[in-house]
């Protein structure tokens, strides 16, 4: 029965947070607005998220793959910066296709933010028939290193957590 009224209690909880934070007030009517908003927000949104959350089943992997992103987001940005700002010639802009053995969406997901969140790579799409990423680099030098960057880098440990049991 909780579940049909708040399907996903922890982000109603953090939304009510959210709001009487925003709204700088734990007035009746703030408080009563922002549980509204907490209930109708999760319900509204039910049929964007077909799926069942994925289970987080290995915390330290994970942590282990987003600051190592983190240290490559900032490595690319200065990376990008400086060829933008003094090598505008004889950057080599390509389309890469790399094979993926991932199949879980929820990995499929977070692997698109980590590298659409890099300065420089950008997901252009999953080939549907031979499921390969189409991955367009900015300045691409090797490609062979940005396969087996994206394939040991990010996906073995993206299927490490959500596809091995």
């Amino acid at each position: 029965m909780t579940r049909r009224w708040l399907p996903a209690p922890a982000l109603s909880g953090a939304l009510l947070i959210i709001w009487l934070l925003l709204s700088q007030s734990i007035a009746p009517a703030q408080i009563l607005l922002g549980s509204l908003l907490a209930i109708a927000a999760p319900l509204l949104a039910r049929p964007l998220r077909p799926l069942a959350p994925a289970p987080l089943r290995k915390p330290v992997v994970l942590a282990r793959l987003l600051f190592m992103s983190m240290v490559e987001i900032v490595r690319s940005c200065f990376n990008v910066s400086r060829i933008i700002l003094f090598k505008a010639e004889g950057v080599e802009s390509q389309f890469i296709r790399i094979p993926l053995d991932l199949k879980d969406p929820y990995g499929l997901a977070l692997l698109s933010c980590l590298i659409n969140s890099t300065p420089g790579t950008v997901w252009v799409e999953q080939l549907p028939d031979t499921n390969d990423l189409a991955l367009h680099v900015f300045d691409l030098h090797d490609e062979q290193w940005w396969i087996d960057t994206i394939k040991t880098r990010y996906e073995q440990p993206l299927i490490e957590i959500f596809e091995h049991e």
